[in-house]
């Protein structure tokens, strides 16, 4: 039996996560999970706050794992910002024998903001509206994995 592979995908809103999630899920006949869809069902807009680190880590991780458990690919098209976010699912990937992968979406940030204003025009189902200022503080707050860090993923690509 194979072994099954969490690929976790990291990066800015507009970074094209979500692009690469779906094209992995058909490849892989992998099960994806993308936070942004399930917020929208499960909370008013207005209870957003808080809620998206418990279905990440808890709620979403929890089919992951079960996924991963019966050989059965999982992608998180998650965003994990911190290096303390990215170790928690790696280290619960690879304590659970499964392979960890990272895939970093880095692309500039006037691309990425290109990308997110005509996003922003049509709104598709489960995605937000992002200002350009909220985008620049994303970003000031994104780190980027370290070459330390990237060493301990089974394995990993940097994209942009």
């Amino acid at each position: 039996m194979t072994t099954a592979t969490m690929t976790l995908l990291i990066g800015l809103p507009g970074a094209g996560k979500t692009t690469i999630a779906k094209r992995l899920e058909a490849e892989r006949s992998a099960i994806r999970l993308t936070p942004d869809e399930w917020m929208g069902p499960l909370f008013d807009a207005n209870e957003h706050d808080g809620k998206r680190w418990v279905l990440e880590s808890e709620l979403l991780w929890g089919v992951a794992a079960r996924a991963l458990t019966l050989g059965v690919d999982a992608i998180l098209d998650y965003g994990c910002w911190s290096p303390g976010e990215r170790e928690l699912f790696r280290t619960r990937t690879q304590d659970l024998g499964a392979r960890a992968e990272l895939v970093v979406l880095d692309p500039p940030l006037d691309v990425l903001w290109e990308r997110l204003d005509a996003r922003n025009t049509s709104t598709p189902t489960g995605t937000f509206r992002i200002t350009r200022s909220e985008l620049e503080s994303y970003n000031a707050r994104f780190q980027r994995p370290t070459p330390t860090e990237l060493a301990r993923y089974d394995s990993y690509a940097q994209l942009t």
